[in-house]
């Protein structure tokens, strides 16, 4: 199969659309289809590159002229590549590829990653409709895209390319009782109630610190709060890292208290890890923790149930010992591997409906996969 992934960029700074594309192009090159990314590039060239992917790079900034060239980039690439498959991870993506489809015959998918957005309703211009989670599917629905194109494959990211096996990473030297996040710093992320709740918390352990791994445009609204706190020299902020997974083994609670979270792959990495988790029960989120049997779900948005929480894993040895076990259940589902074979089917799908319509394969003479 012939397999293009469009989308914006390919830059490795924990975006989780751009994870989740380099994963399935690694994957699908690897079991034997062409494939080739569009994006304006980014550190991930390599290893796409590695893995015998091609990459075209187009820039699909949202200005008249760039569009116009992006456009004429693309239609040449499509002319030299001959996809069957089209799979768009953002907005501008599945746009440019449907806007530009007549007189090419290749099917188009898209991803729902982040529902939330107003845009993500642009997403139903594809075949199929790939939503990351059953939150997000009925989302979708209510939205108006069409039952009939939307699929489901959860997010997972265990045993992916772009990281080393769990076994390889050392936990940091951090200080105990130890809690920590990996997340954006945008205000959707809870950051703003996570220091909130460890303020709280840290009245009963003194000793507790909160470690902040990640980057973005909040960041300084964020430290500000924290700075204000009586509390600030327990609370870290250590930027982006592009393997937190020290982190994740160090710390002894892992904390996301996302307002939004279609489905978060920094759970799996947790989970993977060992950490006893505190999530919020929101979009996809439970999903990804097995609906509250691998992690304590807590209101969105709500401070005190979140120090509560917390308290209550770090009042008991056993309680903290016990969701930390939990955690690492049932994490076959999560691997890389099952999402790579359930967007697969989604291809063969198409592909065996346009044989059915058109009577030749892919609608270039090549027969369909059995």
């Amino acid at each position: 199969m012939r397999i293009i992934h469009i989308l914006n960029h390919i830059q490795e700074i924990g975006n989780g659309i751009v994870n989740v594309a380099v994963d399935l192009a690694c994957l699908q090159a690897k079991s034997g289809d062409d494939v080739a990314v569009i994006s304006a590039g980014g550190e991930y060239e390599k290893l796409l590159h590695q893995f015998g992917v091609k990459h075209y790079a187009i820039d699909q900034s949202r200005q008249p002229i760039k569009m116009m060239k992006a456009a004429i980039a693309y239609r040449e690439i499509v002319r030299e590549f001959q996809p069957d498959i089209v799979h768009a991870h953002m907005m501008t993506g599945v746009v440019l590829a449907s806007a530009l489809r007549w007189g090419n015959r290749y099917n188009l998918v898209a991803t729902v990653h982040n529902e939330f957005q107003r845009s993500s309703i642009l997403m139903g211009l594809a075949d199929r409709v790939i939503a990351v989670s059953k939150a997000v599917k009925n989302s979708m629905v209510k939205r108006g895209i069409p039952k009939r194109k939307l699929r489901v494959v959860r997010n997972g990211t265990l045993d992916s390319p772009r990281t080393r096996q769990i076994s390889d990473y050392q936990p940091l030297n951090l200080q105990h009782p130890a809690i920590a996040t990996v997340a954006g710093m945008y205000q959707r992320k809870g950051i703003a109630e996570l220091i909130a709740a460890f303020e709280e918390v840290a009245k009963n352990f003194p000793a507790a610190h909160l470690y902040l791994v990640g980057n973005g445009p909040d960041k300084e609204i964020f430290e500000s709060q924290a700075q204000a706190t009586s509390v600030s020299n327990q609370i870290h902020f250590e930027g982006f890292q592009s393997e937190p997974q020290g982190y994740l083994l160090a710390c002894d609670i892992f904390v996301l208290a996302s307002h939004r979270d279609p489905c978060p792959l920094v759970l799996s990495e947790a989970r993977e890890a060992g950490a006893a988790i505190v999530a919020t029960e929101v979009d996809g989120i439970p999903e990804a923790l097995d609906h509250g049997k691998a992690g304590m779900l807590v209101p969105a948005q709500d401070s005190q149930k979140l120090a509560e929480a917390l308290t209550k894993l770090l009042t008991n040895a056993d309680t903290l010992q016990e969701w930390k076990q939990r955690s690492q259940d049932n994490l076959e589902w999560l691997n890389v591997a099952r999402v790579h074979q359930e967007t697969l089917a989604v291809y063969e799908e198409l592909w065996l409906a346009d044989r059915i319509l058109n009577g030749r394969g892919n609608g270039r003479g090549n027969p369909a996969p059995t």
